[in-house]
């Protein structure tokens, strides 16, 4: 009788123990009636510069909850740096493709090779994420959607604000409680008109007054120029620091041009961490 109460007696306190993370940081706690995995109320704002120490400061319990929610990201050649750095980072994107599966955890494709679409055609991208979205409406949580580089231009801005905001108000109304992932356009180095730096920091700028009470805005514009700093005749560019150069070339895009806007391996890896901590925001 008395080893059955001791037992009891020991159970009881270890389930009352919180186990300690990895990384040695304090324990963080959960909701009763909760698990570790679970979709919380989400915190929405913006996530640029600060969100890469806010990452390697949370615990890696709560790093890990990302990994039990549904995510779909799809993008293109800068999605791909920034999946490459998550996976440097310990969290992997499972691929994505045209059949529509998607897995648990964080899934991850190029709309290329999902619905055939090239950089150029931001509005055939909005059509085949929304169609993917809906096919998995029973099981996605987070949608994560990118622009590329090459599909905002003065001429096209204003259409692709109103395509995107009908898309996103789509998917709300048919996939109640889905949350989103803003991500603001990647800039290229060339800051002339061709580049199309300022139409992209103007549909930036729209998704944080549009998007950033009620979802998570990933500013990867912000980010990449160094809040701005990293500019020429007025108009902010990807940093030197931060594009795939011979210095540090994109670990699947090669070194860039000056048209274009790849991250370098090394700066893949610091950038992801605000991704991976606007995903984590969406469903905390």
């Amino acid at each position: 009788m008395q080893r059955t109460c001791l037992f009891f007696t020991l159970l009881l306190v270890g389930l009352g123990c919180a186990k300690t993370p990895d990384d040695g940081s304090a324990p963080t706690p959960t909701d009763p009636g909760t698990t570790p995995t679970g979709l919380g109320k989400g915190q929405p704002g913006t996530v640029g510069l600060a969100g890469l120490d806010a990452w390697d400061k949370l615990a890696t319990v709560e790093k890990d909850r990302i990994n039990g929610w549904r995510v779909l990201f799809l993008h293109q050649s800068v999605g791909q740096d920034l999946e490459e750095g998550s996976r440097a980072n310990g969290y992997r994107f499972t691929y994505y493709g045209p059949d529509g599966k998607l897995s648990d955890g964080l899934n991850g494709g190029i709309f290329v090779d999902v619905g055939g679409i090239a950089n150029g055609n931001p509005t055939d991208k909005i059509r085949v994420f929304k169609d993917h979205a809906l096919r998995n409406k029973a099981t996605l949580q987070i949608a994560v959607f990118k622009f590329g580089y090459a599909d905002i231009r003065d001429d096209n801005r204003e259409a692709v604000k109103t395509a995107y905001k009908t898309f996103v108000d789509d998917l709300r109304a048919q996939i109640p409680g889905l949350r989103f992932v803003h991500i603001t356009p990647p800039l290229v180095y060339d800051t002339s008109a061709d580049g199309g730096n300022a139409a992209k920091q103007n549909v930036g700028q729209w998704m944080k007054t549009t998007f950033g009470t009620v979802d998570v805005i990933f500013d990867l514009q912000a980010i990449e120029t160094n809040e701005n700093a990293c500019q020429q005749g007025g108009v902010a560019r990807i940093c030197q620091d931060n594009r795939a150069s011979a210095a540090d070339p994109s670990e699947v895009n090669g070194i860039d041009s000056d048209g274009q806007g790849h991250l370098g391996k090394r700066a893949s890896q610091r950038i992801s961490k605000a991704l991976l901590l606007s995903i984590y925001q969406a469903g905390s």
